[in-house]
């Protein structure tokens, strides 16, 4: 029999490396579309995977850096929600936790983790497309419209057009991020999947190497994925809903709240 929603706090209280992965369902419930859900509107004529490759930034530069400008524009109009700040807490009340995304919205960070394993890189991040040198954003884009194209800034060093800091089709994952969180699952005792399909490699092996070296893997879910039966724990339903209550219940008395909303 699975382990109750207190059994499981009782874990996470007296954990020794907690092991977090998020994915898109953990934005989405910031407002944040996911990555095919984007494409509306005038985008809606172009399918995602051709807006999101080399071949594609090489062939228009000015109307991928204009997709991401929206996309990093509807970003910062969001606010992190209950299940990024529940993360959050959860860094000041376990021994050690290591935060791995699959997500590029740096909503994570504006919650409060202070340290967090990008998979698939970040909106806020670009870089030469050239030389990979990285380019200081200055603020927040004008909001493009849907559609339009906006020529790319040019790189300081090199003169090469800068890119989104997000990783494309046909890109390998940043190796020292990827090494870490390998590290990471192989390391930890309890390792929670959280608003991830479980179908985008290398980051859905992650759980099974968790589980491999003896982990207990939660998933947090409210649908069905590849990992429900691996999970040890399948808990169906919000991140925003499910994790400021494992959070209460682990650690925080009657009538404190600690950062939970």
């Amino acid at each position: 029999m699975p382990p109750s929603l207190n059994e499981l706090a009782a874990r996470l209280r007296f954990c020794r490396h907690l092991v977090v992965l998020t994915g898109a369902g953990v934005s989405q419930e910031s407002g944040i579309p996911t990555f095919r859900d984007a494409l509306t509107g005038l985008w809606s004529q172009f399918e995602a995977e051709r807006l999101a490759t080399p071949a594609a930034f090489k062939a228009d530069p000015a109307l991928v850096w204009g997709w991401y400008e929206w996309r990093r524009a509807q970003v910062l109009a969001c606010e992190p929600n209950a299940a990024h700040v529940a993360i959050a807490e959860l860094v000041h009340r376990v021994p050690r936790l290591t935060l791995i995304t699959q997500n590029v919205d740096g909503l994570h960070q504006r919650a409060g983790s202070p340290e967090v394993l990008e998979l698939h890189g970040s909106l806020h991040r670009p870089c030469c497309h050239a030389c990979r040198r990285p380019y200081a954003l200055t603020g927040p884009p004008p909001l493009p419209d849907e559609g339009q194209r906006l020529p790319p800034p040019r790189c300081v060093h090199c003169g090469g057009r800068i890119r989104p800091g997000v990783v494309w089709f046909g890109e390998t994952l940043p190796a020292n991020i990827l090494k870490q969180a390998e590290a990471a699952a192989r390391d930890g005792d309890l390792f929670l999947s959280i608003g991830t399909s479980a179908l985008v490699y290398p980051a859905a092996g992650l759980p099974w190497t968790a589980a491999e070296a003896g982990a207990l893997v939660v998933q947090i879910n409210p649908d069905t994925t590849p990992l429900d039966r691996l999970a040890a724990v399948n808990l169906q339903g919000t991140a925003a809903q499910i994790l400021p209550e494992l959070v209460t219940r682990a650690f925080l008395k009657t009538g404190e709240s600690g950062r939970l909303p």
